[in-house]
């Protein structure tokens, strides 16, 4: 099925990331337009592919219609961000030229709803990719201060819950973009539509997903090690502090049996 009934033959791909999850069960069906990933046909013009883990790519939708359908998704999100996170990109819809991006143009020889799957996904995967990089370096740039105290003294001061909160945030990290939006995978699309190889191989390379991926799982692993060192640390510092009270407290003891017998 073609979307050129819906899309001229050049517009623009908004990428968007909303939530942390995106509720779309029980999306109204006369709008949808294909699955996996859910295609819709936007009300005032364009067609949106949604993500359950919060993205939404619009193509061709203008700004009263973005603006009606970002309410919509943002009643079925889950964690909404304050500020979303947004990436364009320029279509163009050319038989003649070949598929791909070239100088932030992406040519495609049609606008099929598997097309606009694809393009889409990636284009999600990419965003979610920048929004992790860029809170993977916030945590390195709070987590380095307690390392250079720690090289510097042999001691860093304070608890681990901070430490512990920021370990359950790197596996949830892991779960949403590993578990939920399998950014380092191919997208089950192409298993299904196996003519679309080659735009995601030119597409996935345009982007570096697998790349990205990698770096951004070393860098995860990392932080949550160096955040289960900081904890063992701190624990290990808290255990003998207790062993401490607890012989203060055998002398103490000691001390006050040994007074009680010498005064009778």
């Amino acid at each position: 099925m073609l979307a050129e009934k819906v899309l001229p033959k050049g517009f623009r791909a908004r990428a968007l990331l909303l939530a942390a999850r995106l509720d779309l069960r029980g999306w109204p069906e006369s709008e949808v337009l294909a699955r996996a990933p859910l295609a819709i046909r936007v009300p005032g013009g364009g067609v949106a592919v949604l993500l359950r883990y919060g993205a939404a790519v619009l193509f061709g939708v203008p700004p009263d219609a973005e603006g009606a359908l970002r309410r919509r998704l943002l009643s079925a999100a889950a964690h909404a961000y304050a500020s979303p996170d947004v990436d364009e990109l320029e279509v163009r819809i050319d038989e003649a030229r070949a598929e791909g991006v070239a100088e932030s143009l992406l040519t495609l020889h049609a606008a099929s709803i598997e097309r606009l799957q694809l393009v889409g996904e990636v284009l999600a995967r990419g965003l979610l990719l920048t929004h992790y990089e860029a809170r993977l370096a916030a945590d390195f740039d709070s987590v380095e201060p307690l390392a250079l105290e720690l090289a510097q003294h042999g001691a860093i001061r304070g608890g681990t819950r901070g430490h512990v909160k920021r370990i359950g945030a790197l596996l949830l990290m892991e779960h949403r973009m590993i578990g939920r939006a399998e950014a380092g995978d191919k997208p089950e699309l192409v298993w299904e539509h196996p003519r679309l190889e080659r735009l995601y191989g030119l597409l996935e390379a345009e982007f570096e997903l697998r790349e990205r991926v990698v770096a951004l799982d070393r860098k995860r692993e990392l932080a949550a090690r160096t955040e289960r060192t900081l904890v063992e640390l701190i624990s290990t510092r808290h255990a003998l502090r207790v062993e401490w009270y607890i012989v203060v407290l055998i002398v103490v003891e000691i001390a006050l049996t040994v007074y009680t017998l010498a005064a009778r």
